[in-house]
């Protein structure tokens, strides 16, 4: 892998890990257009790109992350009516990491070796790109806040990131669609989305540092760095990209491009297999 490959890969995840257009499909589609396997050989570019993101989304809601840990243990010691609303959100959060955890291995393990074909991957984006549809022509935006919201909506919300797990289903998109769905209003869903991002992405750079060993970093110096950075700063942009455009009800050019990338991985990408 040479620093331009790298350096491509990094704006790939970094862009596409908060838009809802599924940053497993476009890793996945890229290792196949460039010939390189991010996913098995090079391990440690996989983890540490994860690891830029979870940092710049946790960049980007410092603010609220401080004020749900702070409320968190303010309500658990001091019974503080003023923090119970964030008490309960970080619960919130909490639960629905635990059920897509839960739901999340039971998919991979029924779709099994399926799960990377081009066939999944493209079904996968032509369907988030009809629910992106949804989320600005189909479904009415509720007014629910963080204080109404419920265990119930941990639920269904949990399962709707679980499925995330499909390359071509965005995390993003699949967690706004269903929060919304839930009636919740968009600011509270995009916040939900988001910091429901930090868990999971966290989980799942824990989960494959055991298997990084320090042979797994020798010769990947300059360009695991520039990945890294560049990962980083797109992911910085991408989340703000995501809040502008819906505010804007701009989706629908995600939508369409989800589809047609869908369509085409479909038809013309048959033999991807990581």
């Amino acid at each position: 892998m040479n620093w331009f490959e790298a350096l491509l890969l990094g704006i790939i995840q970094g862009i596409s890990e908060f838009l809802p257009i599924s940053s497993s499909a476009h890793l996945v589609i890229a290792e196949k257009l460039l010939g390189i396997q991010v996913s098995t050989s090079d391990l440690t570019f996989e983890v540490l790109l994860h690891a830029a993101s979870l940092l710049a989304v946790i960049c980007f809601f410092w603010r609220d992350l401080l004020e749900i840990i702070k409320d968190f243990f303010t309500y658990l010691f001091f019974k503080s009516e003023k923090a119970k609303t964030n008490y309960r959100f970080a619960w919130l959060i909490v639960g629905a990491t635990l059920i897509t955890m839960g739901v999340g291995k039971g998919i991979e393990g029924l779709i099994g070796d399926n799960i990377t074909q081009a066939s999944t991957i493209g079904a996968a984006l032509i369907v988030t790109g009809l629910f992106l549809i949804l989320i600005e022509h189909g479904i009415n935006v509720g007014n629910r806040t963080v204080k109404e919201m419920t265990w119930k909506d941990c639920l269904i919300i949990g399962i709707g990131q679980a499925l995330a797990v499909i390359p071509g289903i965005s995390r993003a998109g699949s967690t706004l669609i269903v929060s919304l769905w839930c009636g919740l209003d968009k600011k509270t869903a995009v916040r939900y989305s988001f910091l429901l991002s930090i868990p999971v992405i966290l989980g799942i750079t824990i989960l494959k540092l055991p298997e990084l060993t320090t042979e797994t970093f020798a010769g990947v110096g300059i360009e695991l760095a520039i990945a890294c950075i560049a990962s980083f700063i797109f992911a910085i942009i991408g989340i703000k990209w995501l809040i502008q455009m819906l505010n804007q009800a701009k989706l629908t050019y995600f939508a369409i491009y989800c589809i047609a990338l869908g369509t085409i991985t479909w038809i013309f990408l048959k033999d991807i297999q990581v």
